[in-house]
């Protein structure tokens, strides 16, 4: 059974990638989370291994996906298995993750990085799309080797990691939560059509139109959504995403 969260679609594609490999179709936590009476009391029941693909939120798995894995439960077959997305590096997200399997009572199967082109254009740079497709197709074969993983119920190979992975993942991770998360930096322009393309895609509800523009509430988790679905890309985060390109993994697998 595979689960996955994203944003601006590359954990999607990841998890559709693996699906078909595995003949399992994905379940979209972002469709859970969007319903509340699902977000949170279910049992999954699989005899086939549990599959989580996620974005990687500050070289960690995101709260809002460790909360859906902790608030629900997964019986039947006791491994699982973690699919990260990102655009360098997922620190040792593999530490928290074994601990969160731990309190789950599965079993904790490894985590395997999956390098995507970079979308958090709220802090870096998001790449061009010719770039974007090279490394799409890398990350295809990397995507491959894990469903045969997976298929064969064996171990990713361990993460090696560092003292700066460790702090990545711990303090830096906890700074990151507190200072930055938040929907205070995001604005919309006069581009702005009211489609309400940005309320339909953030997966926490967190978006309503008022006098047809969109107004942010307290649950942001800064998945991109909003700013990279718009089709005017008339929202801007502060002054970091101006002129950047909006990246969604739809417009550049789109021939």
């Amino acid at each position: 059974m595979i689960f996955y969260f994203t944003g601006t679609g590359n954990s999607r594609f990841a998890a559709e990638t693996v699906g078909k490999a595995l003949a399992e179709t994905p379940i979209s936590v972002n469709d859970l989370m969007r319903d509340t009476a699902c977000a949170t009391g279910g049992d999954y029941v699989s005899e086939t291994p549990f599959v989580f693909v996620s974005p990687t939120y500050a070289w960690r798995l995101p709260r809002v996906m460790e909360k859906f894995v902790r608030e629900n439960t997964f019986s039947g077959c006791g491994d699982a298995y973690f699919l990260m997305t990102c655009g360098d590096s997922i620190g040792a997200a593999g530490r928290y993750l074994q601990a969160l399997c731990r309190e789950k009572g599965v079993n904790f199967r490894g985590v395997q990085k999956i390098v995507m082109p970079e979308n958090y254009i709220a802090m870096f740079s998001a790449p061009e799309k010719a770039e974007a497709q090279k490394i799409i197709a890398n990350a295809e074969s990397v995507l491959k080797t894990a469903a045969e993983t997976i298929r064969a119920r064996a171990d990713f190979p361990a993460q090696k990691i560092g003292a700066f992975d460790r702090l990545y993942s711990g303090a830096v991770n906890t700074v990151f939560y507190k200072l930055f998360v938040s929907a205070k930096g995001f604005y919309v322009t006069d581009a702005c059509v009211s489609c309400g393309q940005c309320v339909k895609n953030c997966p926490l509800n967190n978006i309503k139109l008022r006098n047809g523009k969109p107004v942010w509430g307290a649950d942001c988790t800064h998945c991109m959504a909003c700013i990279c679905h718009c089709p005017k890309e008339a929202i801007e985060y502060k002054n970091k995403s101006k002129g950047q390109p909006r990246y969604t993994a739809e417009k550049t697998l789109k021939k």
